[in-house]
């Protein structure tokens, strides 16, 4: 088993790293069965695998990333690439994504690009350089995708496509989603409907938007630009524009939140002016969070299923591993659904 190493003066120093051949020692078995194990990869009964394991645990073992890599074996390592680690969107794909790759016997690395392109690209070059098996990321441009795929790393897209060849790509019905929310306070009596984005520039801002647009074509309503708020995809700052905004539209009866970054802040503005939800203000928002059951009213909101999303696209990507990263790449869209709470009423006549 591991040792401790001498320090200076012959003192006793850190414990040395324990090896596969220590792990192996203890659980009493070879150390191609150890690895195979370790691994996830071919046979082993489970009472050995169990052994195996117990072992590595008491031990505190750690695969060798670098020495797996140069024998050619796959480094136990994927990359997943988001956008906003704040938001809680992306908390739940990583769960998503976690589940599927752990029980596959996969490490997760997570890395968070703040929307900017390159930002993007440097940590897919982190992830190339720590020999990833593969990448999930949702893209904010084309450039990360195409460093990857070039490379010939196996990747899927997750929410939203960059129309790079050779991956695959698991997103949500934006435009549909949308379109429900927005057809849902039309049916309610609101002809004076306004959206709040903050991003236009990704296929997720724009279907929201096209969908917001296409449900008040269909109900025979203009589609007003002075209705849609674009706040652009910043940090903070966002306050100020927000009660201009809805400051001069006070013929606006509802508000369509893109997602839920923006419902938080229409929501802690409405509170903070003192306008009473629905009875004011009907608010609506794309994806749908903990927080909005827990408010009083809650929040009408368009439900993703996000963890399903990341359960799919870690499921394609260790196909795609599988593969070697080849193979015809396709795309999966997944249904949202409208869940109706108090923040949505008729509008006052």
């Amino acid at each position: 088993m591991g040792k401790e190493e001498a320090g200076p003066g012959g003192s006793r120093g850190r414990r040395a790293r324990a090896t596969l051949r220590d792990v192996a020692e203890a659980a009493q078995t070879s150390r191609s069965t150890a690895s195979r194990a370790l691994g996830g990869h071919g046979y082993v009964a489970e009472h050995i695998k169990a052994r195996v394991r117990e072992a590595a645990d008491r031990l505190g073992y750690v695969p060798d990333v670098s020495a797996r890599t140069l024998k050619g074996s796959s480094s136990g390592l994927v990359g997943l690439l988001v956008s906003d680690l704040r938001n809680q969107f992306y908390a739940e794909l990583a769960a998503g994504v976690e589940h599927t790759l752990s029980a596959a016997g996969y490490q997760v690395v997570l890395a968070d690009d703040h929307g900017d392109e390159q930002r993007a690209v440097n940590g897919a070059r982190a992830f190339l350089a720590m020999r990833a098996d593969g990448v999930l990321l949702a893209p904010v441009g084309r450039a990360a995708t195409e460093v990857l795929v070039e490379h010939g790393t196996p990747v899927v897209e997750v929410d939203r496509r960059s129309g790079v060849r050779g991956c695959d790509v698991v997103a949500i019905d934006s435009e549909h989603g949308a379109r429900i929310a927005v057809e849902h306070l039309i049916d309610l009596g609101h002809r004076e409907i306004a959206m709040v984005v903050d991003e236009t520039k990704w296929d997720t801002g724009r279907g929201r938007l096209k969908g917001y647009r296409a449900a008040l074509r269909a109900a025979g309503l203009p589609a007003s630009r002075r209705h849609v708020l674009d706040l652009g995809l910043v940090e903070s700052g966002h306050e100020s524009e927000l009660a201009r905004f809805l400051d001069g539209g006070t013929e606006v009866t509802a508000v369509f939140a893109a997602n839920n970054v923006v419902a938080e802040l229409i929501w802690q503005e409405l509170k903070r002016r003192g306008s009473a939800v629905p009875e004011r203000c009907s608010v609506v928002s794309f994806d749908d969070l903990g927080w909005m059951r827990m408010v009083e009213p809650g929040i009408t909101a368009v439900r993703q299923p996000v963890f399903e999303m990341g359960n799919r696209a870690a499921e394609l990507l260790l196909g795609r591993v599988g593969r070697g990263g080849g193979g015809r790449s396709g795309t999966e869209v997944l249904q949202p659904e409208l869940v109706v709470r108090g923040s949505t009423a008729a509008p006052k006549s």
